[in-house]
């Protein structure tokens, strides 16, 4: 239950800069797409190469920020 109203609220914030940790990574980026599995997280590179996607598992997450702008 918790799973579907976390999905529900980050699929409302899709297009946002996120900022999104697991035991082993943080991840940067812009929140793409959500479904009730997968988070899709878009890496702004800044150099060449275009953008890194990043699939994370919704279990996974330990915390989920959204960064303001100064």
């Amino acid at each position: 239950m918790f799973q579907e109203t976390f999905a529900a609220e980050l699929a409302n914030r899709i297009g946002s800069t996120v900022e999104i940790a697991t035991d082993n990574n943080l991840v940067e980026g812009i929140l793409s797409s959500v479904t009730p599995e997968l988070v899709l997280v878009l890496e702004v590179n800044d150099g060449y190469g275009g953008n890194i996607k990043i699939y994370l598992s919704l279990g996974a997450i330990n915390f989920v920020r959204f960064p303001q702008a100064a």
